[in-house]
């Protein structure tokens, strides 16, 4: 290769070191990532192969890389035997789901008025959020307060309760906030309402902000176990999450164990260690064929709000 002068040469020897400076970072963190990632993965391989392990070999301890024995299904199909099984699920995708819709509506015409300039008690409101950031009410005043409203053990308390909360709102104003101030103005000017502004060009404009709101809420909702621990008395009522609490700390679950169980147990064809992976497995199996089809939108979410405060 050869130069016009010195400069030049300095100039694309340069440019070749930071290439290489470059290259060496991005392979050290790849590398670092991909240690990160099967540090993650270990425990659920490890739960995985426990589920469809043996029944003796499920029982003798150890970390498992790979399913001991003869590989069975057993553990889940024992698993699906009870009665509260199916229908905990479908409550967990009710109140996931329920909780998403109403979080997304309450808080997205929350954060609206909050990202118009010409908003009077924009101060005021935006004071009021961030106070409820530092500041709750506490566990025994919210339990009296859903008691005397009257959402105790019903399904209601699973959805509506704590769906406006002041950092979603906050990420929903930047995104709004964001958005060129002469869309809106221009609506008004050829007479919108602003209800038709915010859902004509607000909401479609904002797919990544409710993308990321929503699967932030859909996560948090579909591992909650607390919620119906505190509110729910039902058995018929609770979510996944509440039965395979009782499904770790009982392997019975919810009910007496059914005499085929029972013999399978003492068969050692499926032991309480199969049945407990099994559940956990079913139970985190939506969330890992959702996740990595919106996974992008984390990533937005976490800059969204370092633009503008």
């Amino acid at each position: 290769m050869t130069f016009k002068n010195k400069k030049q040469e300095r100039e694309i020897r340069n440019r070749i070191k930071r290439s290489k400076g470059d290259l060496i970072f991005d392979v050290v963190n790849a590398v670092i990532m991909l240690m990160v990632a099967g540090i993650m993965l270990l425990p659920m391989v490890h739960v995985l192969s426990v589920s469809l392990s043996s029944g003796p070999e499920s029982v003798k301890g150890g970390f498992f890389f790979w399913p001991k024995g003869e590989i069975n299904f057993i553990g889940y199909e024992t698993a699906f035997k009870d009665p509260l099984i199916m229908r905990s699920y479908l409550n967990s995708v009710i109140y996931a789901i329920g909780n998403v819709l109403f979080t997304l509506f309450f808080t997205s015409l929350t954060a609206y008025p909050l990202s118009i300039s010409e908003f009077r008690l924009k101060k005021f409101v935006t004071i009021f959020l961030t106070i409820t950031m530092f500041i709750n009410g506490g566990l025994i005043p919210t339990y009296m307060l859903m008691r005397d409203i009257g959402l105790v053990n019903k399904i209601w308390v699973m959805m509506i309760p704590f769906c406006v909360g002041a950092y979603n709102v906050i990420l929903f104003r930047t995104f709004f906030t964001n958005l060129p101030a002469a869309l809106r103005e221009a609506a008004i000017i050829d007479g919108a309402k602003e209800i038709q502004v915010f859902t004509k060009i607000y909401v479609p404009l904002s797919k990544a902000i409710f993308a990321t709101i929503g699967l932030f809420t859909l996560v948090s909702k579909w591992n909650d176990w607390f919620t119906a621990l505190i509110y729910l008395n039902d058995e018929k009522k609770y979510p996944m999450q509440m039965i395979l609490r009782k499904i770790l700390f009982n392997t019975a679950g919810t009910q007496k164990m059914s005499n085929e169980i029972m013999n399978m147990m003492s068969s050692m064809k499926v032991t309480s260690e199969n049945i407990k992976m099994a559940a956990i497995i079913i139970t985190i199996l939506p969330v890992l064929c959702v996740y990595p089809f919106l996974q992008k939108y984390f990533v937005k979410g976490v800059f969204v709000g370092t633009v503008k405060g």
